[in-house]
């Protein structure tokens, strides 16, 4: 009788750790989260429609009335305690912009309009005027004339191709195009080169879908012609004026570098750029002579060929920019946890956008009040979580993750001490096909989540069947690039986090036509991969809120570490360095990693004995501070050499692209500079940065271990 009772409470628990809420809740688990249904699609679909009638720049007025679309959505109608956590915050718009192409005699000059054009039909040419012109937030103002020469992506290997070429691009103003890397680096690149300005364009190759007899928008899904790229060319994140603590709105305000100092601090450009359009690129190609560029530099096959100049093709570049400082608003919304308050498990998305922003960010919005909508249909139902669960709804993020960072830094010691994870969604879709990246604790449990929700393109399956179809040993990626508000969670304090999509690019990016017709006609036109993005998102975030013990594992994190320290050592391999230090801490990581990973299967077991576990709660508590602090151990107050609000010694973007993601940065960094160098000093400094790793993953094997030596 005692053994049928024992096993009839292990199922129950075991019955309990898969759906992670309790049983009075089951069906509507499965209806909100499983199976979705047309009518959460119709919700979405609002929610967007609704946050993109208006472009909504950040720091105007339309963007301050969505924030009141958010918070009253929240609020009013899904019943979430929501306030505004407000920032006074350094932005740039345009003042002045002008850009002349002189040519050889006979072409005439030609002055660019730098006008993105609207199209027969635009539902959105009544506001179209309500676009900011095209500009580069915090590019800077100034007036350069010089020949203009042709540099590709603009990437440092791309310069070293030029100076193999015999190619000198100092006192130019350089043609780059879009892709590969960040525009920051686009710009700081050239800088460094010697170059007196930079024009960025959006190629037909890349985003135009190839030439020939291919349609744009909004016939088809490319950019049109006339389209532009724009964005920030700010290195940094957060307020350029108040690096490493927060914007506060108080009496007599706060701290804040003058422009001199924030120029000196280096994030900023030091060189005037503008972003310009497909065509007007194309334009000022045709005016570049010299030496034929490689196959790989060239167009699409209706365009000119490619030539890297410098010159005879003359620019004028003119920019002036108008610097406010402007009031921003995050939306805050709180579902607080009933059995551990003090625990938070954070869902953030931003709100603001350079135009209309059907895909970026409003998809993401749009899934985070459907994610908000579910849980507050969970809660009509008697659920509560045992973790606190809080909505971030950000302001800014386009000109350099500014709300996130400035609420980060505000809250940073609370945040430090009391955050499961963070879950990012920036653009919820794009296109088809499920996208992830995290800090390798969390492979799993995305995995797990993709394998409980059906495939919005194929309804036979789970969107993990399909990742596997594509390839078949699914990955997630990694956070290290510093594209989005992850940045100042996991790069700045070490939260566990993860960013989820369907799509992986999309060719109207940053431009008018990210609206809601790009998005019904070809992004999404059911809303089926919104609906899904907002359960896989809303399954991790319950998994973790109700789960008793973190559905955390950490065999990923020593996978990736290991794998990573022995790309370093081939590449390392005729240098006098030793990774020994580093090995040995991995090891350490790994027998931690399995020591906790058998203390967890056994407290599961447990569990069910209830005369076992009694009074056995803090345990558990112990167990899941363990889990959730061994990340911020990978951190070093110190932070990146040369960058020190990177904190983060195991990811953080790569030195020159702000999107791209390494291991170990610190290290890379530092043999980058050594193999430039290639001194005593140099080479000594990679061997201190081998050890600054080793020592903050003992660290964390120690947190795992919850063990003092």
């Amino acid at each position: 009788m005692v053994g049928k009772m024992i096993t009839t409470i292990i199922a129950i628990a075991t019955s309990l750790s898969l759906l992670f809420i309790s049983p009075s809740t089951k069906s509507y688990y499965h209806s909100l989260y499983i199976s979705p249904s047309l009518s959460d699609n119709e919700s979405i679909s609002h929610h967007l429609y609704t946050l993109t009638r208006r472009p909504h720049l950040a720091g105007t007025e339309a963007n301050s009335e969505a924030a009141t679309y958010v918070l009253s959505t929240l609020s009013n109608i899904n019943h979430v305690k929501t306030h505004l956590a407000e920032y006074d915050v350094l932005l740039t718009y345009p003042d002045s912009r002008s850009l002349t192409l002189t040519r050889p005699s006979p072409h005439p000059p030609i002055t660019f309009t730098l006008r993105q054009e609207v199209y027969e039909g635009d539902p959105y040419a009544d506001v179209a005027d309500q676009v900011e012109p095209t500009f580069h937030a915090y590019a800077k103002s100034g007036t350069v004339k010089g020949p203009v020469g042709y540099v590709n992506y603009g990437r440092v290997e791309d310069y070293t191709t030029l100076k193999e070429m015999g190619i000198n691009v100092s006192g130019c103003i350089v043609l780059a195009r879009y892709g590969e890397i960040y525009r920051g680096d686009i710009v700081e690149n050239a800088y460094e080169a010697g170059a007196i300005g930079v024009l960025i364009y959006t190629d037909r190759k890349d985003y135009g879908g190839g030439g020939g007899d291919t349609k744009w928008f909004p016939d088809d899904k490319w950019m049109p012609p006339s389209g532009v790229q724009v964005g920030s060319v700010f290195n940094g994140a957060g307020d350029p004026t108040t690096p490493g603590w927060p914007s506060t709105i108080e009496e007599g305000g706060c701290e804040r570098l003058s422009e001199d100092e924030v120029e000196k601090g280096g994030d900023v450009p030091l060189i005037p750029s503008l972003p310009i359009s497909g065509a007007d690129g194309e334009e000022i190609m045709r005016s570049i002579g010299g030496l034929v560029a490689n196959d790989a530099w060239q167009g699409d096959k209706d365009a000119p060929v490619y030539r890297v100049g410098p010159g005879p093709g003359i620019i004028d570049l003119s920019y002036k920019a108008k610097q406010v400082i402007s009031t921003i608003q995050n939306v805050i919304g709180i579902i607080e946890g009933a059995e551990e308050p003090d625990r938070f498990v954070i869902l953030g998305n931003h709100r603001d956008a350079w135009t209309y922003g059907a895909v970026d960010p409003n998809s993401g919005t749009a899934a985070l009040l459907e994610v908000a909508e579910r849980l507050g249909k969970l809660q009509k139902q008697g659920w509560k979580p045992r973790r606190t669960i809080v909505f971030c709804n950000w302001d800014a993020e386009e000109y350099g993750l500014i709300g996130s960072t400035e609420w980060v830094e505000e809250n940073r010691e609370m945040l430090a001490s009391k955050v499961v994870a963070y879950l990012n969604v920036d653009i919820a879709v794009s296109g088809p096909g499920f996208q992830a990246s995290a800090t390798p604790q969390l492979d799993q449990l995305i995995i797990e989540a993709t394998k409980q929700v059906q495939d919005p393109d194929n309804s036979s399956q789970t969107v993990y069947e399909s990742m596997v179809q594509t390839t078949n040993n699914p990955k997630i990626g990694r956070l290290g690039g510093g594209g989005s508000d992850y940045a100042a969670f996991v790069q700045h304090i070490g939260v566990p986090s993860t960013d989820m999509s369907f799509g992986n690019g999309y060719p109207v990016y940053h431009s008018m036509y990210d609206d809601f017709v790009w998005m019904s006609n070809f992004g999404d036109p059911m809303f089926c991969r919104h609906a899904a993005a907002a359960s896989i998102w809303g399954l991790v975030a319950l998994k973790l809120a109700d789960e008793e013990i973190l559905p955390f594992n950490y065999d990923s994190y020593v996978h990736e570490l290991q794998v990573s320290a022995e790309d370093l050592e081939t590449e390392l391999s005729d240098k006098n360095i030793s990774l020994i230090p580093l090995f040995k801490s991995i090891e350490k990581m790994r027998k931690a990693a399995k020591q906790i990973n058998d203390e967890v299967k056994e407290m599961k077991i447990n569990k069910g004995w209830a005369f076992k576990w009694k009074n056995q709660s803090w345990k558990v508590r112990a167990m899941n501070d363990r889990l959730m602090m061994a990340e911020r151990a990978l951190t070093d107050r110190e932070g990146l050499s040369g960058r020190p609000w990177y904190k983060h010694l195991i990811y953080a973007p790569s030195k020159h692209n702000d999107y791209g993601s390494k291991c170990f940065p610190g290290i890379d960094d530092a043999v980058e500079n050594a193999k430039s160098l290639n001194t005593e000093d140099s080479w000594h400094s990679v061997q201190h940065e081998i050890w600054r790793v080793s020592r903050i993953v003992t660290q964390a094997s120690l947190v795992l271990r919850g063990e003092l030596t």
